[in-house]
């Protein structure tokens, strides 16, 4: 008996406001943002202290939920101002804190007891009694540690049942380290992982030298490049879907807050079609549009990581980054019923006569093709070719579009 996958959240990354409203425009249940401290990504645009309470309205007034990392590997020093962060959090009304550091669990109980706890994957949970463990200390979430199997973690679900929910990963980068707690980093620029600055050496292009012989350089050939021996494979998990489910999986979470906003919509489109076509047909398989969407952005080549064992789990080493088929090249902004005009904002230089293709949240339009003609600026004035980064322009189009459709080009 399968289990119901409607019940089945899909959560999104967002590095910034305009990827939080892309994530829900496509179909995403919840996302998680990270503040301006406290987190592991601070390479991110982050939520400051003002869009932190007007990104939960955002949510809330959808019906949508919000999370936040606060899972840095906390010091000592840290504590005071981890405290005020936690009733910070907590005032803002986010639906859940994603936290990796014990002592951090404790404070956020004690400082900000309505706030929810969701423990990172940072956390190592691989077995059901630390999962177990940590539903005890009040816990409401457990984010699996990405080298957990199928199978542990069906029996995880059995053992904590409706009391406390697991999330898993989907999609997304993956690190080469444990559960991404990385030395790497800090080892080679100085920039820790766990403190949120990775500089990320595990995608670099590595030769060898021979200490021995007064540093002989023996370049190692994989391809023309080079080799990435440490470049991990990026998660793709959109066929096992229903695995993942029937295992007791009760939210799907997509990597990325580093990504761009067209990552995030197409990841998310792709994950909300596919989830929609499980709920509603026990027999569905996703098609080549679902599957094919995942290539539209750049990746490095695909994996199922740890699920199916740890032959599934692999390094990427014929090239960094593998572009995706398809480009960025506006974002739609508006649609104008009576005049069937649409309003976009450039994001890659395009010409009259190009043929684009929309990724839309709309089922009945997403796909439709689109010849650019009589484009005009916002003061009407026509224009042959959209080259000015962000400029605001108008052209019919075939279809209804609505705000944060986006506007693509295939790749030649």
């Amino acid at each position: 008996m399968h289990k119901d996958m409607s019940r089945v959240e899909l959560l999104a990354p967002a590095g910034d406001m305009s990827k939080l409203v892309t994530a829900f425009h496509f179909g995403a249940d919840a996302v998680y943002v990270g503040g301006s401290d406290f987190g592991l990504r601070a390479g991110a645009a982050n939520f400051g202290a003002k869009e932190m309470p007007e990104a939960v309205a955002y949510a809330h007034k959808r019906g949508k939920k919000l999370y936040t990392a606060v899972n840095v590997f906390a010091r000592n020093a840290d504590f005071g101002a981890l405290a005020d962060h936690f009733r910070f959090l907590n005032e803002c009304g986010f639906d859940a804190a994603i936290v990796t550091d014990l002592g951090a669990i404790e404070l956020c109980r004690k400082v900000a007891p309505a706030l929810d706890i969701h423990v990172s994957t940072q956390a190592n949970v691989t077995n059901k009694y630390a999962a177990k463990v940590y539903a005890d200390m009040g816990a409401k979430r457990v984010v699996l540690a990405r080298e957990t199997r199928l199978d542990e973690i069906a029996e995880i679900c059995d053992l904590l049942g409706d009391d406390v929910e697991i999330e898993a990963f989907v999609h997304g980068a993956m690190c080469v380290s444990y559960s991404g707690r990385c030395l790497l980093s800090a080892a080679m620029s100085g920039r820790s992982a766990n403190r949120g600055n990775c500089a990320q050496p595990c995608r670099w292009n590595f030769e060898l030298t021979e200490a021995g012989r007064g540093g002989a350089h023996y370049p190692v050939f994989e391809d023309g490049r080079g080799t990435y021996i440490l470049n991990s494979g990026d998660l793709n998990m959109i066929r096992h879907l229903r695995e993942l489910a029937d295992a007791g999986v009760k939210s799907f979470k997509i990597e990325g807050r580093m990504k761009s906003q067209y990552y995030v919509a197409s990841t998310v489109s792709a994950y909300r079609r596919a989830m929609d076509g499980f709920a509603a047909d026990d027999d569905f398989v996703p098609g080549e549009d679902i599957i094919g969407e995942l290539e539209q952005t750049a990746h490095r080549a695909y994996t199922t990581g740890f699920y199916f064992g740890a032959e599934g789990a692999k390094v990427s080493g014929d090239v960094n980054q593998t572009e995706g088929e398809s480009e960025f090249v506006a974002l739609v902004l508006g649609y104008d019923e009576t005049s069937g005009r649409a309003l976009v904002e450039q994001r890659n230089a395009f010409a009259e006569g190009d043929t684009l293709q929309l990724l839309a949240a709309d089922e009945a339009v997403n796909g439709a093709a689109v010849e650019v003609r009589d484009l005009r600026d916002e003061e009407g004035a026509p224009v042959k070719r959209a080259k000015l980064v962000q400029q605001h322009l108008t052209m019919p189009v075939p279809c209804r579009m609505q705000a944060y459709d986006i506007l693509r080009r295939k790749k030649v």
